[in-house]
């Protein structure tokens, strides 16, 4: 999958870029160059969106019917998401909600971004801790111009982000599509961590603690765009949660 955002949809983290993108002799590319050369190599089984300069998202179809990892791409709303991965509490989740049982992984987080969008106050970090397996996700919201996306802790999915050459953020889980789109400013997407455009970057497991950036250095010695990791050890003092787990709206905001 690809998604690309302009500067102001995104609001990356200033580490992500990397002075040495300018200093090497394969430069970071254009958005579109990056969106053409993806479709370009799946021509009979991709599909892409483009939202004038303020976003982009392309997938592939799967080559078999039930692949280990879904691949899903899904609107409701002007609302957009790309899902990779398996939900394994999709029936609860789906009760949950209240929505039918045809519903697949990528519809399920559609409606969790509303109810964080429009039924709050619930903590991002409590909605994304309830979904149980391996996954990685990207949700755009075309009204209100907000990205929302976010990997599973457990390693087994990958999702890799960088700067292009115009300042957007480019978003992939296949390596070479980021990192020959943008060059050096480029990183991995650090597991059991979410990204939202208002709220930035942070670890829905721990989400009292500080993300920490660390540089990153690759196999010629070159520093590149940082890792990001929780500082375990900064502590911010938040409001105790209260009331039932199946109550959300007595959940207080952490």
């Amino acid at each position: 999958m690809l998604a690309i955002f302009e500067n102001k949809v995104a609001h990356p983290p200033k580490e992500l870029s990397s002075p040495a993108s300018t200093k090497v002799s394969k430069k970071p590319k254009l958005p579109e160059d990056t969106l053409k050369e993806f479709l370009s190599k799946n021509p009979n089984n991709s599909f892409s969106m483009s939202f004038g300069n303020s976003a982009a998202l392309a997938y592939v179809r799967p080559d078999r019917p039930f692949p280990i990892n879904q691949r899903l791409f899904c609107g409701l709303d002007d609302i957009y998401c790309l899902f990779l991965g398996t939900l394994n509490n999709l029936c609860t989740l789906t009760r949950q909600y209240g929505l039918s049982k045809g519903t697949n992984d990528a519809m399920i987080m559609i409606e969790a971004y509303r109810t964080l969008r429009d039924r709050g106050p619930y903590p991002a970090d409590q909605v994304v801790k309830d979904l149980e397996g391996s996954f990685a996700f990207v949700i755009y919201d075309h009204k209100a111009r907000t990205l929302f996306t976010a990997l599973a802790s457990d390693g087994k999915i990958k999702l890799f982000w960088g700067i292009a050459a115009d300042g957007s953020v480019v978003i992939s889980d296949e390596l070479e599509v980021v990192k020959g789109s943008c060059a050096k400013s480029f990183a991995p997407f650090p597991t059991g961590c979410m990204f939202h455009s208002e709220n930035g970057l942070m670890n829905y497991e721990h989400p009292v603690n500080k993300m920490k950036a660390m540089p990153r250095v690759d196999s010629e010695g070159v520093m590149c765009g940082a890792n990001f990791k929780v500082d375990t050890y900064s502590r911010i003092n938040s409001m105790p949660r209260v009331g039932s787990e199946t109550n959300w709206c007595e959940w207080s905001s952490a």
